[in-house]
């Protein structure tokens, strides 16, 4: 298998569980419904399953409210704990392009 491609018990977890650890979503079920509902992409390729699996690496892009967000999965996440907790398990990129995009646009 390649590097890419999450082993079962290696680091990886079902998709929905995840954004629950990480707290984009405030139950299980919830994440699994705007994961079944809403366009979701786990490095670039589209998915509507809930039980896809996500490793550290990954790269996730999904609508939430009106932001699209873009996030690294730094690591899979044992338990939902507190906010500053959840907030370890991600990185956000899309508000690095965000603000590096508003930078190169020159002031009118």
């Amino acid at each position: 298998m390649t590097a890419a491609t999450p082993q079962p018990g290696g680091g990886s977890i079902r998709l929905d569980k995840w954004l629950w650890h990480a707290r984009f979503f405030r139950s299980r079920s919830a994440a699994a419904r705007a994961v079944a509902g809403t366009p979701f992409r786990i490095d670039g390729r589209p998915t509507d399953k809930a039980h896809a699996l996500v490793a550290p690496g990954m790269v996730l892009t999904f609508t939430l409210g009106p932001q699209v967000r873009v996030v690294r999965v730094l690591a899979p996440g044992t338990r939902r704990g507190p906010a500053s907790e959840a907030r370890t398990l991600y990185e956000d990129i899309g508000e690095a392009a965000a603000g590096a995009q508003a930078q190169s646009v020159p002031p009118r």
